[in-house]
């Protein structure tokens, strides 16, 4: 699967993960919406749920930009748009924060998910922490991959939800 990223350049250029990976030839940077190919858009804001139903499309596309400036509009992108289920940061930044993903751990919970764990451990292979990435999200992971589609990943996150509610 190919990785496409829509890069506002508002975060730390040294944190940056969609630049790394472009560094190692691993995703496409794109500058405007317009150049973005269409694809399967990962928007926290879409109204469907990732599911091994999406596996697809050939073309994963991510917005990277600050948190502070990733409102609705700016995933205003051509494609599919589809929102990645429960899962927990493990880059330094956002540690053990419930979807407050930074790019690098959007593609790789989405290729876990589409059934392409190999290519998410080789992109997460290029940061320290990318193992833990895997380790914390392992289970619920799993689980999201063995889903048929939409629905059934809301109804897996939902555990998730009611669970973190109960602790």
């Amino acid at each position: 699967m190919d990785l496409h990223v829509r890069y506002e350049g508002d975060d730390d250029p040294k944190k940056c993960t969609a630049r790394k990976l472009a560094r190692f030839d691993m995703a496409e940077l794109h500058r405007s919406a317009r150049a973005t190919p269409f694809g399967l858009v990962l928007n926290p804001h879409a109204d469907t749920a990732l599911s091994p139903a999406d596996a697809e499309y050939e073309t994963l596309v991510a917005l990277d930009c600050s948190w502070e400036t990733a409102g609705r509009a700016m995933f205003e992108m051509a494609g599919e748009h589809r929102a990645l289920p429960f899962l927990v940061a493990a880059n330094p930044v956002n540690y053990g924060k419930p979807f407050q993903l930074n790019t690098v751990e959007a593609f790789a919970g989405a290729l876990c998910i589409l059934g392409e764990r190999e290519h998410a451990e080789r992109v997460l292979s290029k940061f320290t922490w990318g193992h833990t990435f895997l380790e914390l999200n392992e289970e619920p992971l799993r689980r999201y991959a063995e889903c048929a589609d939409s629905s059934a990943v809301v109804d897996v996150q939902q555990e998730y939800l009611d669970a973190g509610e109960d602790a």
